[in-house]
């Protein structure tokens, strides 16, 4: 039942499976369009220090913490108070919420390679009407199975990710057969983008971030675990594996094509990539390798999205209404309103025309305050203990942090600022019924 707990294997598959969903096999594609192959290599090197380091953030505060249960809302809520922590978990709300969006609309984006023709678009980039009944159909079979229990879906979940690992490591095989050294030269000071390298690289921060959102995924579900010492080792071990997959397909890409050729791509842009060096089964294992990654991933960010709004209702920053469970202990509120907005976007996604690209800038900038947030806690920590080993660990991890804020573009900051302050309303509202039905005690 789901009163068992998850343990090391179930949580590194389920920080490695969020974080490994459909972003890595649009990823060539996605930075071929903004960046040449010395501003890859640059933000790769920028990303793989800062990320680790917030990894190891984790890791340490969940050791140095272990009462506080679903890491990320409530690292902050210790930290700098209620209204900070319910931005904390307000944003990740929204980014996992977006998310999860985001991997159903590129999954019908695939499906689209196979069967539309430019007579007849049926799934188009995943924003028609019939991608949008397909993904409704995936989206309510995913919330029956989660409501099944978090254990249960844990399992089914290590089960895809061990699935999802073989077209990754198949493009990458054949990738390296077919790598030229010279291509890959070209592409590194390829000139024809005719922008800073350094902008290129700031280009580059939110789409690397957005492949690696999902490292708190141990911490979220830290209630769960079977082991606490398990949550930090997770942690890491995901991430680590997860940055080498990410750096040897994007690397490798760029000594088979030319960057503005991968630039021009149809995503998931790697199944294009294979098909060019193997022909139409390149299309068929990459397009399969997807559809299993996005099942995998969507189910790990429900998880997620489920038990933050949970966890905020016990301290009064979500509407108790949050607080239901059913009775395989899910929290079935939680839940039902994951699956609502999920759904709500989806047919705005598709009226509106909306494709990939614009749900992964908005889920990347929401989930920029809540990393802020626990690198930042992580310091004001390690500050008040003088160990210079977590001052050191910390201080990288929040300047990453912040620089990851700057390169988001005042845009950007705009819009995510526009969702928070709706959020407050929703903070006021049930924090302040909250203090009421204290004093009523």
């Amino acid at each position: 039942m789901s009163s068992r707990k998850i343990g090391l294997v179930a949580l590194t598959a389920l920080v490695f499976s969020s974080m490994v969903g459909s972003g890595v096999f649009s990823l060539p594609q996605n930075m071929a369009q903004v960046a040449n192959g010395s501003a890859l290599v640059i933000a790769w090197a920028i990303t793989g220090v800062g990320i680790l380091f917030l990894a190891f953030s984790l890791l340490y505060l969940s050791r140095q913490f272990p009462t506080l249960e679903g890491g990320i809302y409530n690292y902050a809520r210790e930290g700098f108070g209620e209204l900070i922590g319910f931005c904390s978990a307000w944003g990740y709300w929204l980014c996992t919420t977006i998310g999860i969006v985001g991997y159903v609309v590129i999954a019908f984006s695939a499906l689209g390679m196979f069967v539309d023709s430019k007579e007849h678009i049926i799934f188009g980039e995943g924003n028609t009407l019939y991608a949008m009944i397909g993904s409704s159909i995936f989206v309510w079979l995913i919330h029956l199975l989660v409501s099944k229990g978090i254990k249960e879906a844990a399992i089914v979940n290590l089960i895809a990710t061990i699935a999802k690992i073989v077209p990754m490591v198949v493009f990458i095989i054949f990738s390296f057969i077919a790598f030229k050294l010279d291509l890959f030269k070209f592409n590194f000071s390829d000139l024809s983008l005719q922008v800073p390298v350094w902008q290129q690289v700031k280009d580059l921060m939110l789409i690397t971030l957005w492949v690696f959102t999902g490292i708190e995924g141990a911490v979220v579900l830290s209630s769960r675990a079977k082991n606490r010492n398990d949550i930090g080792k997770a942690t890491v071990l995901g991430v680590v594996v997860a940055l080498v997959f990410y750096i040897m397909v994007t690397v490798l890409s760029y000594g088979v094509l030319s960057r503005t050729e991968i630039a021009g791509l149809h995503n998931p842009s790697m199944a294009t990539i294979l098909t060019h060096l193997i022909g139409l089964p390149g299309t068929i294992i990459i397009t399969v390798g997807l559809m299993i990654s996005v099942a995998s991933s969507y189910l790990s960010w429900t998880l997620f999205a489920t038990e933050i709004p949970f966890l905020a209702a016990k301290n009064g920053a979500f509407p108790a209404i949050f607080l239901k469970t059913n009775t395989n202990n899910v929290p079935i509120a939680s839940l039902w309103l994951t699956s609502i907005v999920v759904q709500i976007s989806l047919i705005a996604v598709c009226f509106f025309d909306k494709n990939y690209n614009n749900l992964l800038l908005i889920s990347s900038v929401m989930i920029l305050l809540p990393y802020f947030l626990v690198s930042a806690f992580y310091l004001k920590t390690s500050l008040k203990s003088g160990h210079t080993k977590h001052i050191f660990i910390a201080s990288i991890a929040t300047l990453y942090a912040s620089w990851l804020i700057y390169a988001a573009g005042l845009s950007l900051l705009m819009l995510s600022g526009l969702l928070y302050a709706f959020g407050l309303i929703i903070f006021f509202y049930s924090y302040i019924k909250h203090k009421r039905k204290l004093s009523e005690i």
